[in-house]
């Protein structure tokens, strides 16, 4: 876009875009020496006010925070509308998931402008913290000190010049209290109306000296909170079964389980038995006795429902039953949180000096559906056999079978055996518990070196360690690969056969149980003899070391005043190691369903940055001013890298200021992206088809060569992956007609090019011509494994506006104040190679991963308040988005009549008052989601994990109105 039309562009949208705002104003009554104080704020290395900075900076206080209600960084996060919509959050990680957000047990990240949270920069105190030890390439944000907050800066602008070129959507530096006196203790507690899901924490601050008498200050600060479980059935929005809105559950892995054919078993493959009235569909599917003619119905129990084979387009289990896995997970994960810092600071002089040790101590458990338990002819080959301890069963699920499909009646006379696929309710809810332990020690100097320079350096080590260990739900198999018995697993007492195939095949664990049965304690026990509870699953560590140092100050005057420099150096290494199983090599039994990351170890990684970096303020003209700065890298195998930023502030007459900035950035890979192995697994979903003989790869039985097909997926990392590389650009406008108004409008674009992407299934198939070498053939040129390792792809664009508004005023004995926070995306597209054309938007469009590109999002508030007590009530708004389609319904084959192809808007509106009972005691009481709004209906169930249900956890609060009580003694 050519300046003259993006300068029109901006103009319009100032006219047309809703009022917005960004910074609380500035209060009348202060003085201009206050408000000109010079400090060094997020994106600069030189000093000044922060109201002075050329860029977009949010600056969100400890009261806007109690305002909001909002208790941990997580909160935060969503709170911000220019924080993108991806799957950074625990309830997005709640479920079985895939990819790179297989190592975000416990961990919630920050994401601004869309672009990822690897390319979001996370201070603390301007200077890095550690990514957190499973994943390794992102800032879990709930490792900060929550209760030693004085402020957040948000920098809405790419930062690679200044901070480190992965700082490509933005910085969040949370910024800790400096000099803080006496002692304050808090109690807040967030609780839902519903049940499930309350909030709790405690937290106490102490601090001694005054640095301006005393010269020195020490303070302490600890907060532990807790986060109780929000399970899916204690919310009825959560149903995964409503096909006359185009949803329902694609697993035939059923309570009530689900008889299969199998070789070795009364029904095979080739004796299927045929459908009543036809001769071409077979039952092959499945058969749940339930859904028989003359059955009870598969509804009779607890989350089963019939399967719909017409929604799946999969009519051979026109027989079967499904169950709701996504009431079965946990919508918020319990997470339990100890955080604590300590920290000193004294001055010598004009010289100040400061030490500051933080850690935090997270326990978090995911826990979603049960175990569900497949048969095959080698590792998992069980069947229920008729014997003395079941008999009475089998006899009663055989009659019923016959009752239906009379010519089986020889064959389970002749062999006595059913296979089938059950789901485990008795072996407990899938559980990780997950424990990360933070720290970071920090030591830091400056001070005045004469002619009005100044100096800053320091030194900080930061680690994140997570280990994460199977909880319930979770047994060791029992047999090898090619169907041995597995000599390190476990044998139930009494049986001879180990494991829990081995329980399986005894006969004594009833699959088949009605309404009011229940298991014998005699098979219970077995199952809990080859529980693999308490296994170490695998654990990882990251550290980051960081020694940085700047001088800066004033070279000369111009016009519009001095000319000040800034320069600086700083070398960072970060290590990362990752045991994929810390088992003993020698002795692994095979544990079912358990996520081992064996093939992702790493013994250990290194990568050394040196860099140096340059900042220039021009001020041409009391009016227009300009800043340079340029920022060179080295990177242990990457090399070296210049990235430049310009930006400048223009303020033609005193209410209004134009702003704008262009940066670049070179983003790396995470050692993940690198080093993790080579794993491959079975695609079980039921949507996709061979590209080779299907264009567009999506399942369409009416369509020739569009059947449905699932290869193998392959994953892991890529050693060859290079960096991505980006051009960031904003130009934004400032009206402040008084020093309570102001309105700001911003627009940016973003386009990085060597992107590191993994493809969707989808995009892969779309661009079969280009990536035919992903799809891998056998001999005879059947598909039988796709790779979906990531590549250094081609380019993404993304570009929006940022717009903002506060104003305020007195009135009475108080003060009132409105404001608003907005951001609209303008455009987000991909292309896979520099050589295609850009796909179709992806704003406002359903996407199984990544970030979902919500068109608009805005948070607003009016307040009123005075020095004893005040009142607020905000709004959020969340813009819908269209509704993913299953496949019956993209083919045509079926029309729900209430099928519902746009998700709606989410909004929701809080209110809180705040009452100082007397000096020093504070009382805050709120209540969130004053309408008790559900989430809006949304199809995310995804058939090839297994997860997602009917409602968005990258949007929306499942929640439901809650009330916040916190009280604050301050003595």
């Amino acid at each position: 876009m050519k300046f003259s039309k993006l300068a029109l562009f901006v103009t319009t949208a100032i006219v047309a875009a809703p009022v917005v705002a960004q910074d609380t104003p500035r209060d009348p009554s202060e003085t201009k020496a206050d408000a000109s104080e010079s400090i060094i704020v997020t994106g600069s290395r030189i000093k000044r006010a922060p109201e002075d900075s050329a860029l977009p900076l949010q600056i969100i206080s400890t009261e806007e925070l109690r305002r909001e209600g909002i208790s941990n960084p997580e909160q935060l996060v969503a709170y911000l509308s220019s924080n993108g919509t991806g799957a950074d959050n625990l309830a997005s990680n709640a479920d079985v998931v895939t990819g790179q957000q297989r190592g975000n047990n416990g961990a919630s990240s920050a994401n601004l402008r869309g672009q990822g949270a690897g390319a979001t920069l996370v201070l603390l105190n301007g200077r890095r913290v550690a990514a957190h030890g499973l994943n390794g390439g992102s800032v879990d944000v709930n490792q900060i000190p929550f209760a030693a907050i004085e402020r957040v800066e948000i920098l809405k602008d790419g930062a690679s010049a200044i901070y480190g070129t992965d700082a490509i959507g933005g910085v969040i530096n949370f910024i800790l209290k400096k000099d803080f006196t006496g002692v304050e203790v808090s109690g807040f507690v967030d609780a839902t109306e519903q049940g499930g899901g309350n909030v709790y924490r405690t937290s106490a601050i102490a601090g001694y000296g005054n640095l301006a008498e005393n010269g020195f200050n020490i303070m302490g600060a600890v907060s532990y909170s807790m986060n109780r479980q929000l399970r899916g059935d204690q919310r009825d929005f959560v149903n995964t079964f409503q096909p006359e809105r185009g949803l329902s559950v694609d697993t035939r892995g059923t309570p009530f389980a689900t008889i299969l054919p199998l070789a070795g078993t009364a029904i095979t493959t080739a004796n299927a038995p045929f459908v009543p009235g036809s001769t071409t569909i077979r039952a092959s599917g499945g058969i749940n006795v339930l859904d028989l003619p003359g059955g009870a119905g598969c509804g009779v129990i607890d989350g089963q429902a019939p399967y719909d084979a017409v929604l799946w387009e999969f009519p051979q289990a026109q027989f079967a039953c499904a169950w709701d896995t996504g009431r079965a997970a946990v919508l918020q994960q319990p997470l339990k949180t100890l955080t604590y810092i300590t920290r000193g600071v004294a001055r010598l002089g004009d010289h100040e000096f400061s030490a500051e040790f933080t850690g935090s101590d997270a326990d978090a458990s995911k826990r979603f559906s049960n175990l569900q338990l497949t048969p095959n002819t080698t590792s998992q080959n069980y069947a229920y056999r008729r014997n003395a301890a079941n008999a009475a069963v089998f006899d009663d699920i055989a009659t019923r079978l016959v009752g239906a499909f009379p010519t089986l009646g020889t064959q389970i006379a002749a062999n006595p055996a059913l296979s089938y696929r059950w789901r485990c309710i008795e072996c407990g809810r899938r559980e990780i518990n997950t424990n990360t332990k933070t720290s970071r020690l920090a030591f830091g100097v400056d001070g005045p070196i004469g002619a009005g320079w100044d100096y800053r350096v320091g030194y900080s080590l930061a680690s994140s360690k997570s280990t994460s260990q199977l909880g319930t739900g979770y047994y060791y198999r029992g047999t090898l690969a090619n169907g041995a018995n597995d000599p390190n697993a476990p044998v139930a007492p009494g049986l001879t056969q180990p494991g829990i195939i081995g329980v399986l095949n005894s006969g004594q664990l009833n699959p088949f149980l009605f309404p009011g049965q229940v298991q014998s304690q005699a098979a219970l026990d077995l199952l809990q003899s080859v529980s693999a509870e308490g296994v170490v699953l695998y654990g990882g560590k990251y550290t980051v070391s960081q020694i940085d140092g700047s001088v800066s100050g004033k070279l000369f005057d111009l016009p519009g005043g001095a000319v000040q420099v800034a320069v600086g150096t700083d070398f960072r290494t970060e290590k990362y190691k990752f045991n994929g199983d810390a088992r003993a090599a020698a002795s692994r039994p095979t544990i079912l369903a358990a996520p081992f990351d064996d093939g992702n170890q790493l013994a250990g990684v290194t990568r050394k940055i040196k860099a140096a970096y340059a900042e220039i303020l021009i001020p041409v003209h009391d009016t227009l001013e300009y800043t340079v700065a340029v920022r060179v890298d080295d990177y242990t195998g990457f090399g070296r890298t210049v990235n430049p930023k310009a930006s400048f502030k223009w303020q033609p007459v005193e209410l209004v200021t134009f702003r704008g900035s262009y940066n670049t950035g070179f983003r790396v890979p995470s050692f993940n992206l690198i080093f993790n192995g080579f794993s491959s697994a079975l695609y079980t979903g039921r949507d996709i088809a061979d590209p080779g003989t299907c264009p567009g790869g999506r399942a369409n039985a009416s369509i020739p060569g569009c059947a449905v097909v699932q290869p193998d997926i392959i994953s892991g990392g890529k050693l060859d992956l290079g960096p991505e590389q980006s051009k960031q650009a904003s130009l934004g406008v400032v009206f402040q007609p008084s020093s309570r108004f102001s309105a700001s409008f911003d627009w940016w674009q973003i386009r990085r090019t060597d992107t590191i992407q993994f493809l969707t299934l989808n995009q892969l198939a779309d661009n079969y011509t280009i990536f035919q070498d992903r799809y891998i053939r056998n001999s005879a040129g059947v598909l039988v494994g796709i790779d979906q390792r990531p590549i250094n792809a081609g380019e993404s664009i993304t570009r929006g506006l940022e717009v903002a508004l506060r104003g305020g005023g007195d009135l009475g004995p108080g003060r009132w104040n409105v404001g608003m926070d907005g951001s609209y995306l303008l455009k987000k597209r991909e292309r896979v190679v520099p050589s295609a054309p850009f796909g179709p938007s992806q704003i406002g469009v359903f996407s199984f991963s990544g970030d979902l590109g919500l068109k608009w999002k805005h948070s607003a508030f009016i307040s009123y308040s005075n020095e004893k007590w005040g009142v607020s009530f905000s709004q959020l708004f969340r813009n819908g988005y269209t509704n993913q389609q299953l496949p019956g319904v993209t083919s045509g084959a079926v029309t729900p009549p209430g099928l519902e192809k746009e998700v709606n808007n989410y909004i929701t509106y809080n209110v809180s008052a705040n009452y100082e009972l007397f000096k020093g005691l504070r009382l805050t009481a709120g209540v969130k989601n004053i309408f008790n709004t559900d989430p809006p209906f949304a199809v995310t169930y995804d058939s090839n994990t297994g997860s997602g249900s009917s409602w968005e956890p990258r949007v929306a609060d499942p929640r439901g109105r809650a009330f916040t009580l916190l009280v604050n003694y301050a003595f």
